[in-house]
C-alpha cells in the first residue's frame, strides 16, 4: 500500500500546494491496482493528473465538506462527463450525511454541472467498513464544527503483502476519543496541525497542534507520524518541534508529490 500526496495546504492553497488529496493506492493478488481518493480539495485535480488517468478511481473518501476537503469534486465531475471518450460510469463518494446535497450546491443550477450521473454517493456509517478491492476503509467520528471523519485504511504492506498495513488520516479534528481510536497501532499516522501551541489556545474542537498531534501519536503507538494541512502562514519548523517533543518516533512532513511506501 502506497500513499500519495496532492495536496496538503491547510485551509486553502499555498503558491507550493494544492489544498488536501490524497491517493492511496495498493495492488491486488492478480497485479490490478486499486485506487482511493481521500479528499480533493481547491487545486488537487491538477496535482491528480500527474499520477495517471485522474477518472481511474475506484472509490472516493470524503473526511468532511469543508471546501478546501471537497472543492475540486465539482470539476472533476467535469472532466468526467466531457471527456473526448465519452461519460466515465459513477464512482462510489464515500461522505458524511449531506455529501450529496453539497456537492450540488457548490456545482449550482446549471444542469450541465449536475453530480448525480458521475458521483454514487454513499453516507457513512460510523465502525462500519468499506471494502474497496484489497483495501479496507473504516470512518471514525471525529470532532470538527461540522460532521467529519477520520478514516483507517487497511491493506497489503508493498514489502510483504501477505502482511496488513494501516494508515489513519485525522481529515481535521481536534483531540477528541476518535482521534485515539483512529490512531491505535496504526504503521503510519496522517495529521492534520493547523494550529499553534499558544496562538490558537482559544479556538478548540477545530484543529489540532502539533503538540496534540504528537501526543495522539505517542498514544496510540504509531510506527510514523506524518504532519500535514499547515497553513502557509505557519512555520513548519515550529511545528515539528512540538510533535517531536510529544512523539519520539520518526517523523515527516507531508509535501506535495510525496510517495509513503508501507
Amino acid at each position: 500500500m502506497r500513499l500519495t500526496v496532492l495536496g496538503c495546504a491547510g485551509s486553502f492553497p499555498s503558491a507550493d500546494s494544492a489544498a488536501s488529496g490524497y491517493l492511496v493506492q495498493a495492488d491486488d493478488a492478480a497485479g490490478r491496482t486499486w485506487t482511493v481518493l481521500l479528499d480533493l480539495g481547491n487545486g488537487a485535480l491538477g496535482a491528480l493528473q500527474r499520477y495517471g488517468d485522474p477518472t481511474a478511481l475506484d472509490a472516493i473518501a470524503l473526511s468532511h465538506l469543508h471546501s478546501d476537503h471537497v472543492a475540486d469534486l465539482v470539476v472533476l465531475n467535469v472532466l468526467r462527463r466531457y471527456r473526448p471518450g465519452g461519460a466515465c460510469p459513477s464512482v462510489a463518494v464515500h461522505g458524511p450525511v449531506g455529501t450529496a446535497e453539497r456537492l450540488a450546491q457548490m456545482a449550482g443550477k446549471d444542469p450541465a454541472t449536475s453530480t448525480d450521473d458521475q458521483f454514487d454517493v454513499v453516507e457513512w456509517v460510523e465502525g462500519e467498513t468499506v471494502t474497496v478491492g484489497p483495501l479496507q476503509l473504516l470512518p471514525v467520528r471525529v470532532e470538527h464544527p461540522i460532521p467529519a471523519f477520520g478514516i483507517r485504511v487497511s491493506g497489503p504492506s508493498e514489502a510483504d503483502p501477505a502482511r496488513t498495513v494501516t494508515l489513519a488520516y485525522t481529515g481535521d479534528t481536534d483531540s477528541c476519543p476518535g482521534l485515539d481510536t483512529l490512531a491505535a497501532g496504526v504503521d503510519l499516522l496522517l495529521s492534520e496541525a493547523a494550529y499553534l501551541e499558544g496562538r490558537d489556545d482559544a479556538s478548540r474542537g477545530v484543529h489540532l497542534t502539533g503538540r496534540r498531534a504528537g501526543q495522539a501519536a505517542a498514544r496510540a503507538g504509531v510506527g510514523r507520524l506524518v504532519l500535514t494541512h499547515i497553513p502557509a502562514w505557519n512555520d513548519t519548523a515550529i511545528t515539528v518541534a512540538e510533535a517531536s517533543a510529544e512523539f519520539d518516533g520518526p517523523i515527516d512532513l507531508a509535501r506535495p508529490g510525496g510517495v509513503h511506501v508501507l
